[in-house]
């Protein structure tokens, strides 16, 4: 199944929450503990812009949509302006197909469009298919802070995957 990225519109914003609040139960994607809805979403959204960080939905070549991609400051200082953290969600009937690794091969040129060089993602230790997928792409682990997180009553570890692209 082949995918493409386009800029997300309100208008997608209740699917972006729905494949977000899939994850919540596992819990190994999402610090959040209960579902969120659009209108607590919409803030977020809005905070997305096409020119610095964008928020794109995953399309298949049926334009149905199969997941999201977003860039979201680091850190909200002036100096970490061109390092962004990275979300991708993917709806769980598309998870395991190879659909993580074709849009993070799109990364590096949607990087360049918004002046962004650096890349952080937050990844739980538990959530091994997402360290592997951004292992595979060249990000290194950055950093480890351990037991950060109470997931199901259990503390998780936080590490943290980044990548230079400049």
């Amino acid at each position: 199944m082949d995918v493409t990225l386009r800029p997300a519109t309100m208008s997608d914003l209740p699917i972006i929450v729905d494949i977000y609040n899939q994850t919540i139960p596992s819990h190994q994607v999402t610090a959040d503990l209960k579902p969120v809805t659009v209108n607590e979403r919409r803030a977020w959204f809005l905070a997305h812009t096409p020119e610095h960080y964008p928020m794109w939905v995953v399309e298949t070549t049926e334009r149905l949509v199969v997941g999201w991609l977003s860039f979201s400051p680091f850190y909200g200082r002036a100096a970490y302006a061109k390092t962004t953290e990275i979300s991708l969600y993917l709806d769980r009937s598309v998870q395991g197909k190879g659909i993580g690794s074709q849009v993070l091969a799109l990364v590096p040129t949607r990087l360049a469009t918004v002046g962004l060089t650096a890349v952080v993602a937050y990844i739980f230790s538990s959530n091994i298919p997402s360290i592997k997928l951004f292992k595979k792409f060249g990000y290194q682990q950055w950093g480890f802070l351990p037991g950060v997180a109470e997931l199901a009553g259990r503390s998780n570890d936080l590490v943290i995957m980044g990548q230079r692209f400049d």
